[in-house]
């Protein structure tokens, strides 16, 4: 068993990084292995809504992160997604490559376990958990509670190690996505599936 966690933080090892980590440890001590995959700085490629993945069975654009994603998302029973809050919402980088990657990828996410990860120095931290959940429950993923919303506070690099709150929230979560894990949750548990249903409201 595999969950892949995204540091969706330009800062490769700062506060969105300790809480991931968090989880990545306590899910390696539940036998469940963990890799954490950084966006870095570049420039992220946004959806341009050219339908082309339908055809191709994948992204147009091609970008070594895209790709990179999309192929540890073969392989991986899990995923965690964990960002920065800005202006009450998660990095636009990160969001960029997640519009790709889930309007692309469907068959590498149906019915995996997701949770979300909010990082933040005071406020805002709800409306991103908010957001970043909202990938997960459009493609039939079941979303991995924990023992309060999943959110880390900290300001200052290093910070959010003196939450101590909030790195219990993330070993809860890391317990209950293993749990999930082993009693087999995943695409083995899809129901039949109803041919699906197009409303659009033009008349």
């Amino acid at each position: 068993m595999k969950v892949l966690l995204i540091n969706g933080s330009p800062h490769r090892e700062g506060n969105t990084f300790i809480a991931l980590s968090e989880v990545a440890r306590t899910l390696e001590s539940e036998g469940v292995q963990a890799e954490i995959v950084h966006i870095g700085t570049k420039a992220v490629q946004g959806c341009i809504a050219c339908g082309k993945c339908a055809e191709l069975g994948h992204c147009v654009f091609s970008d070594a992160l895209y790709t990179t994603v999309r192929e540890k998302l073969a392989d991986a029973d899990g995923i965690v997604v964990g960002s920065p809050v800005y202006y009450a919402g998660p990095n636009g980088s990160l969001c960029a490559l997640l519009d790709r990657v889930f309007y692309s990828c469907g068959k590498y996410l149906a019915y995996k376990p997701g949770a979300a990860v909010a990082v933040c120095r005071r406020g805002g931290a709800s409306a991103t958990f908010d957001r970043l959940n909202k990938y997960f429950t459009i493609m039939n993923m079941p979303v991995v509670p924990s023992q309060y919303w999943n959110s880390v506070h900290g300001r200052l690099p290093g910070e959010a190690r003196e939450d101590a709150e909030g790195l219990q929230t993330m070993r809860v979560l890391a317990r209950n996505m293993a749990r999930l894990l082993k009693a087999g949750g995943g695409p083995a548990l899809a129901p039949e599936a109803e041919e699906r249903q197009w409303t659009h409201f033009i008349r």
